[in-house]
C-alpha cells in the first residue's frame, strides 16, 4: 500500500504543547474523535498529522513514558481501523522550540543533535512493525536554525537513523525557519523517492494571527483588517506607533495579499518539488478564530483552491480549538464547511 495523502488535520495540544496528563489527556482525544474525523465532509479527510513532544514521550533521562506511547499506539490503531493514514510529527524537543529567540541547543551542541537522532531511532524501533502505507514520520516541526546548513546537517542525522532500520518508510522533510516557503531553495533534499516535502503557510499574519497574544511582533494590533488586499488600510497604518509601522514595512507584512500573492509565495516549494519529483505537503495552515469570519472563509477558499490546482496535499491547523474545525465544545466552526466542501 502506498502512503498517499490529500486532505488532513492536525491533532494539536494532545501529545504536544499541553500540560494535560492522565485522565484529562486520555479524554481530550479518543477513538470517537478519529471516527468522527473519518466521516467528516462525507469522508474527505484521509490522514491525521499527530504532533508529539519529547517532554511528553520521554523523561529527562531519555526513558519512554509508557502512557504517552500507549496513547500514540492507540491513535495509530484508531487511524488504521478508520481508514486514515497518520504522520507522526516530532514537534518540540527539549533542545529545540520553534519560538526560541536564540539558536537552539539542537544546532549548537553536537550531543543534542546525536540525542535527536537517537529519539528517532527509538521511535523507528517501536513503530517499525506498522505498515509504511499507513504511517509516515516527520523529522521536526519548524526548524529555526540561524544557519540553514545546521538544519541540513542535523536533519541528515535523523534521516539516517530512520533509514538504517526502515528503508521503505516515508519521511517528511521541511525547510528551515518555520518551514517557510521562501527558505526552500536552501533545503538539502536526499536523493530518496520515499520522501514528502513539507511547508507551512500562515500569510498574511495580520489575517491568520489577528490579535494572537503569542505573536509578539504584531499580535497587539486590534484595528480593522482586510482580505484580499492590504491587510491594514493606509489610513489605519499611519495612525500606528512609528516603531510598529517600521516593523511592518521592514518585514513586508502589509503587501497586498490574495490568490496571486499566494501563488507567488509557493513558487519555491513547487520548483523544488518539480526538480526532485517529490510530492508537496502543507502540513500547517490556518486562521485564528478572532479574525472576522468572512475574511477567514475568503482566505481559506483561496488557499484551498491553490492547493487543489497544484496538487499540494494539506493538513489544516487544527482539529479542535482556536484554529479548529470544531470548537472546545465539539461544535463545527465557521470554517468547517469551507475545509470540507
Amino acid at each position: 500500500m502506498a502512503f498517499t495523502i490529500q486532505r488532513g488535520t492536525n491533532i494539536s495540544h494532545w501529545l504536544s504543547q499541553s500540560q494535560r496528563r492522565g485522565a484529562e489527556r486520555r479524554a481530550f482525544f479518543t477513538q470517537a474523535d478519529v471516527q468522527r474525523l473519518a466521516k467528516m465532509g462525507g469522508g474527505q479527510l484521509d490522514h491525521l498529522r499527530i504532533p508529539i513532544d519529547e517532554e511528553q514521550m520521554w523523561d529527562a533521562e531519555g526513558n519512554p513514558e509508557p502512557e504517552a506511547f500507549e496513547l500514540l499506539d492507540a491513535a495509530l490503531d484508531w487511524c488504521a481501523e478508520s481508514g486514515l493514514r497518520a504522520i507522526v510529527d516530532l514537534h518540540l524537543l527539549r533542545s529545540h522550540h520553534f519560538l526560541d529567540t536564540e539558536d537552539p541547543p539542537l544546532f549548537a551542541d553536537p550531543q543534542e543533535a546525536t540525542r535527536f537522532a537517537g529519539l528517532w531511532g527509538q521511535l523507528s524501533e517501536r513503530l517499525e512493525p506498522r505498515d509504511p502505507g499507513l504511517v509516515a514520520y516527520e523529522l521536526l516541526n519548524e526548524a529555526v536554525a540561524r544557519n540553514p546548513e545546521d538544519w541540513n546537517r542535523v536533519a541528515q542525522l535523523a534521516y539516517q537513523a530512520i533509514r538504517e532500520r526502515e528503508p521503505a518508510r516515508i519521511i517528511v522533510l521541511g525547510s528551515n525557519w518555520f518551514n517557510q516557503h521562501h527558505t526552500f531553495h536552501k533545503l538539502r533534499v536526499p536523493d530518496d523517492e520515499r520522501m514528502i516535502l513539507t511547508f507551512h503557510y500562515y500569510y498574511p499574519m495580520f489575517i491568520t494571527h489577528y490579535t494572537a497574544s503569542w505573536w509578539a511582533d504584531g499580535g497587539d494590533y486590534a484595528g480593522p483588517i482586510h482580505y484580499p488586499g492590504k491587510p491594514i488600510a493606509e489610513e489605519d497604518l499611519v495612525a500606528l506607533d512609528p516603531a510598529l509601522q517600521r516593523k511592518i514595512q521592514e518585514n513586508d507584512w502589509n503587501r497586498p495579499f490574495g490568490r496571486e500573492a499566494m501563488i507567488e509565495d509557493l513558487a519555491q516549494p513547487l520548483a523544488v518539488s518539480e526538480r526532485t519529483g517529490l510530492p508537496l505537503y502543507c502540513g500547517e495552515f490556518g486562521c485564528y478564530d478572532r479574525t472576522p469570519d468572512p475574511l477567514r472563509r475568503a482566505w481559506f477558499r483561496d488557499i484551498l483552491t491553490i492547493f487543489d490546482e497544484h496538487g499540494i496535499a494539506w493538513a489544516n491547523w487544527d482539529y479542535k480549538g482556536a484554529f479548529g474545525i470544531i470548537d472546545d465544545a465539539g461544535n463545527p466552526t465557521a470554517i468547517a464547511d469551507v475545509l470540507l466542501s
